[in-house]
């Protein structure tokens, strides 16, 4: 199993220039998940294209966790309801 690539919180702030207390809000409304590593709490990059449309959503269209949970969930659905589209479209053979 392949060991896997996680950038520390801190890390993650410098780079996006972005302020700690956003990637814990995140975390804190469940949009990621920080894993414990010692004294750090570390991101796995494969939550880096979602950070980053958080960044995008937050601070480019000032919209609040609230709203990223919201925009969160109705993406998940929608992507949901295409599957369903794409299976019942195999199903009846077009």
């Amino acid at each position: 199993m392949a060991a896997q690539k996680m950038i520390s919180v801190d890390q993650l702030c410098i780079f996006y220039e972005v302020e700690t207390t956003f990637v814990y809000s995140l975390n804190d409304h469940g949009l990621m998940e920080l894993r414990k590593s010692g004294k750090s709490y570390m991101v796995d990059f494969e939550q880096l294209a979602d950070f980053e449309k958080f960044i995008h959503l937050h601070y480019d269209l000032d919209i609040n966790m609230e709203g990223l949970e919201a925009i969160t969930h109705l993406l998940s659905r929608v992507q949901e309801l295409q599957r369903e589209i794409k299976r019942l479209k195999n199903e009846s053979g077009r």
